[in-house]
């Protein structure tokens, strides 16, 4: 008996210790499970007029869900537990008007009245920029300073200063994004600056944005497209109305080094079917803009960081860097010229 008692006893001691160590450990994880909200991909931590109206709408949906649970969860431990007994049918009536009926009624009517205030604040007029946005499988097309032309045909003819894979947008104003796609249903997501908008085959879809913090943030398609789906990010670079300029006029410009080996390779190998580099005869609208490839941050529509190493790994294992992307591999192309080929377009900032 004495040694089944100091077993017990023991197992007591070890469950103890462990609820102990557990309670210690409960404020770290608190504290990383809030560090996790926070960051370049979350709407937890706005950077944008409408993210903020989001995140907001999000917290008073969750109280107001809390309050009517809790309401009704009272009412039942009250009557199943408090006051166990048999209830008149005049008080089980009311517990089911009251407590069923007007309290979620009267709830729900107020977040529908918030959330409808919100939309007007969603299609307030621009005062900035306007960036056509095409979403295609699976990258993304940019063009600056697009003009007024709604009809579906004009916008995604996307006039105006091309580029690929990153968004810049001046801290501070409204712009507006005119998204279409050509093949299939994506959807531009920026969850720190603004909620989802598809971008669909045959329309134009409007997206106001209003950054209100520097920085840069990741962009992703929020609607399955394909096989890489999963990898079709973006960047969105948000800077002073100044810098914005900047990088538009440079956006303009023609390819910053013409005169490299690279380039004849480059031509030679026939990517200027698909790709465009201004300033040289590449003129190829199939696949992304890269005149200013090197200026940009990220390679493959957000896969890779932009260094000669892997620019030349994408161009040889594209399949497999990317599965199911529509660039061919050129595997078959000697190391020596997928080095030289990867310079120059690392030089083109």
């Amino acid at each position: 008996m004495g040694t089944m008692q100091g077993e017990i006893a023991a197992t007591v001691g070890r469950h103890g210790r462990r609820r102990a160590r557990l309670a210690r450990l409960a404020p770290l994880a608190a504290v990383v499970a809030l560090a996790g909200c926070r960051g370049p991909q979350s709407t937890f931590d706005p950077a944008g007029t409408e993210a903020a109206s989001v995140i907001d709408l999000f917290w008073v949906m969750t109280v107001g869900a809390t309050l009517i649970w809790l309401f009704v969860m009272g009412i039942s431990i009250y009557a199943t537990r408090v006051q166990p007994g048999a209830h008149s049918e005049r008080t089980g009536n009311r517990f089911i008007f009251w407590g069923g009926v007007v309290f979620p009624v009267v709830v729900l009517t107020a977040l529908l009245v918030f959330g409808l205030r919100l939309m007007p604040g969603f299609r307030a007029p621009a005062d900035g920029p306007r960036i056509a946005v095409s979403g295609e499988r699976f990258w993304w097309r940019i063009h600056y300073d697009t003009p007024d032309t709604p009809g579906v045909a004009k916008a995604l003819s996307m006039e105006g200063t091309p580029s690929a894979n990153e968004v810049w947008l001046p801290v501070g104003r409204r712009s507006e994004i005119l998204l279409g796609s050509p093949d299939v249903i994506h959807s531009f997501w920026v969850p720190n600056i603004a909620g989802k908008t598809d971008t669909i085959p045959g329309r134009i879809n409007r997206l106001v944005l209003e950054p209100t913090r520097l920085g840069t943030y990741n962009g992703i398609c929020a609607e399955f497209c394909g096989t890489a789906h999963a990898q079709m990010g973006f960047r969105v670079r948000v800077v002073s109305q100044a810098d914005y300029d900047a990088r538009v006029a440079l956006e303009a410009s023609d390819a910053a080094v013409l005169d490299h080996p690279g380039r004849a390779s480059f031509e030679q190998a026939g990517c200027g079917a698909c790709h465009a580099v201004r300033g040289t005869g590449s003129n190829g609208l199939v696949g992304p803009d890269l005149t200013h490839l090197a200026s940009r941050q990220t390679l493959g529509a957000g896969i890779l960081p932009v260094t000669p190493d892997n620019i030349a790994r994408f161009v040889a294992l594209t399949e497999h860097e990317k599965p199911g992307v529509q660039m061919p591999a050129y595997s078959m192309l000697p190391p020596a010229e997928l080095e030289t080929i990867a310079a120059w377009l690392g030089a083109l900032r």
